[in-house]
């Protein structure tokens, strides 16, 4: 077990299966020292808990927890390239989409669930450059959408 997936154990939590993909790209794709994550929606067991627009039909602290579960599926595709955890150097860059109901204004709490998540797992290689966007609507209505660069080591 990586000292990451160690960690995640150690926060109650496993890597997920990675999630099939909704349509024409893949999980993850290696180029050169980088990963690069398509957008994660918050898929547990292939279903979404919860659909609907942040600031409507599902609350920021809801939205944040789904948040969360983006980054943990995007872990998983992250391994599936790389082969293990450990060999990340650091997260690069973390790009969140929040379905936003047209007066909130909320999308970096919400996306704190993911920058959280990182820094915990992986300590300072967690830490990261981020975006968080308001969009009109996700796919599948879900309620938030993260995708993840991670830099990798040489071994």
């Amino acid at each position: 077990m990586s000292a990451a997936e160690a960690k995640l154990a150690e926060l109650g939590l496993r890597l997920p299966e990675v999630v099939p993909p909704l349509a024409a790209y893949q999980p993850a794709v290696q180029s050169g020292v980088y990963v690069y994550t398509a957008g994660q929606l918050p898929m547990v067991e292939g279903k979404l808990p919860v659909t609907g627009k942040v600031g409507a039909e599902v609350t920021a602290e809801e939205a944040k927890d789904l948040a969360r579960i983006c980054a943990l599926n995007a872990l998983a595709a992250v391994k599936s390239v790389a082969g293990d955890l450990d060999r990340i150097a650091c997260v690069v860059k973390v790009v969140g989409f929040v379905a936003s109901a047209s007066d909130f204004t909320g999308q970096p709490g919400v996306i704190n669930g993911a920058s959280e998540l990182l820094a915990e797992v992986l300590g300072d290689k967690g830490v990261h450059a981020r975006s968080a966007v308001g969009v009109a609507v996700l796919p599948l209505d879900a309620p938030v959408e993260v995708e993840v660069q991670v830099e990798l080591t040489g071994a």
